[in-house]
């Protein structure tokens, strides 16, 4: 049995982790301020706890474990519950909420560190005339501060890794871009099916809530496959992995199928709220790229290579080939197999502003699999004249068939 955590649950962890952290760090830099200050780490009253090494690491414990406990509570439930409201009432909503949750905090954890300290048990009436009497000082005051200290510079980080996003954040930080770096990556190009006359039905305004649902039916499927959201252009959204993840249980091809397949599931809830249901085609490809910070007025960390500009061009191939996902011929010949869906040449194709002509593959899902889950195939694999074709690995890892889809894209 596989002990692998799920692409959501290390989402959810990578977002939460960062909040314990901070609360960790925050706490030291304190303690550290305090020394400065009196001479000790401990408080200098009979409220303060005197730190040992047992309630040293047990507040250490607590104070990540509280913003880990912040960050589930800020990420999962508030963010949603605050989501379409006003940023006053979400400044005094989530104010109201924090000032109660962490007065509980204090009262769970003030007494059971003084119980420590004292080498008695939670039941000894001294422990809560303890709790009263720091409840009133210049102790709680002070804690009070380090609280808020460490709400505001997590809440802080929250804000700016949700519109970065986490890993670019990360990156940021760490500076892993900072001198321009060779990579190979896998880059997925979404478009929207009859954009343009679902925009003249709703109008601009209609149009950006439909919009925004739109993403949000396909952010499960991205974050299922590991990808990563490159840019949001318009109703475009480019996905792009590192090769290996990328290639790994074919996420690319998947996500594709994913996304897809959410659209699909949730045409009758858009049929209802806006009286048209959205679908979309891809292409994807993999390539070099030379990944790196840029900007002068606003940094951002960008890819720059030709495997960006085929990929975009494999897309927009999709309506004029009658497809919904096509996938290049560099990934095509990297596949590893997997069950449940196939590869059907459609021909080698002179991409716009390209004189090499580019072998692409679509991607043929039964039925009853519209995110290309397990599901036995039969396909035979293709061959010219008794040899095999070219890209022969995928041709018959996949079973490539050589019938084309005859039709048109609406």
């Amino acid at each position: 049995m596989s002990t692998r955590l799920s692409p959501n649950a290390r989402r959810t962890v990578r977002r939460v982790a960062p909040f314990g952290v901070i609360w960790l760090l925050v706490d030291h830099v304190f303690s550290v301020s305090n020394y400065a200050a009196v001479g000790s780490l401990s408080a200098d009253s009979h409220e303060g706890i005197q730190l040992d090494a047992g309630i040293y690491v047990f507040a250490s414990l607590a104070s990540f474990a509280v913003g880990c406990l912040v960050g589930v509570v800020e990420l999962l439930f508030l963010n949603r519950a605050f989501a379409a409201r006003s940023l006053g009432a979400k400044l005094v909503g989530k104010t109201l909420f924090y000032v109660a949750f962490l007065t509980v905090v204090v009262v769970v954890l003030y007494p059971i560190a003084a119980a420590m300290e004292m080498g008695t048990g939670l039941a000894d009436a001294r422990v809560w005339d303890r709790l009263g009497a720091f409840a009133v000082s210049m102790e709680s005051l002070s804690t009070g501060v380090q609280i808020t200290a460490s709400l505001v510079v997590s809440l802080f980080y929250a804000e700016i890794s949700e519109h970065l996003g986490a890993r670019v954040l990360t990156n940021f930080l760490t500076g892993r871009y900072h001198t321009p770096k060779r990579e190979r990556r896998v880059f997925l190009f979404s478009d929207m099916k009859s954009s343009t006359a679902i925009t003249e039905r709703l109008g601009h305004a209609r149009y950006f809530e439909f919009l925004r649902a739109y993403y949000d039916a396909l952010a499960d499927a991205v974050v299922r496959h590991e990808g990563e959201v490159y840019q949001y252009i318009g109703d475009e959204i480019v996905v792009s992995w590192p090769e290996e993840a990328g290639l790994r249980d074919a996420n690319g091809v998947r996500c594709a199928l994913a996304m897809r397949a959410a659209l699909r599931a949730r045409a009758g809830w858009f049929e209802r709220e806006f009286g048209v249901a959205p679908d979309l085609r891809a292409g994807v490809q993999t390539g070099d790229v030379t990944t790196g910070e840029i900007g002068a007025l606003k940094k951002e960390i960008v890819f720059t290579g030709d495997v960006l500009n085929q990929t975009a061009r494999i897309q927009a191939l999709c309506k004029p080939l009658g497809e919904d996902v096509l996938v290049g011929d560099a990934l095509a010949a990297r596949l590893e197999e997997t069950d449940g869906w196939t590869l059907r040449p459609v021909g080698d194709q002179v991409l716009r502003g390209k004189e090499r002509p580019v072998a692409l593959f679509a991607v043929d899902v039964p039925e009853a699999e519209g995110d290309g889950g397990p599901a036995p195939h039969s396909a035979e694999p293709v061959t010219w004249g008794g040899a095999p074709p070219p890209h022969a690995a995928a041709a018959t890892t996949f079973g490539i068939r050589e019938d084309v889809r005859a039709g048109s894209s609406s």
